[in-house]
């Protein structure tokens, strides 16, 4: 499965398969978010609530809403609604 893909306006980011080889792409998705238009809605699946994560979103104006999908599988939902 890709890491990322673009499902119209909505960008799907999974990197749980990443994060278990020992690998931290956070930085790769804020530049992500960072890139992309406005409108667009962010749907980043994670094995984990991933806070820091979730606070530099927030720190970006993004509202995020954290679903916790099954036992190592966590969602998050933003929309970008500013250029940051």
């Amino acid at each position: 499965m890709n890491t990322y893909q673009l499902e119209g306006k909505r960008l799907v980011i999974d990197v749980r398969e990443r994060i278990a080889k020992g690998e931290h792409p956070r930085r790769e998705i804020l530049n992500a978010i960072k890139s992309a238009p406005v409108g667009t809605i962010f749907e980043i699946h994670l094995p984990h609530r991933a806070e820091p994560l979730v606070a530099n979103l927030q720190s970006f104006g993004m509202n995020v809403i954290v679903n916790e999908i099954e036992p190592m599988h966590f969602r998050l939902m933003a929309v970008k609604l500013d250029q940051f």
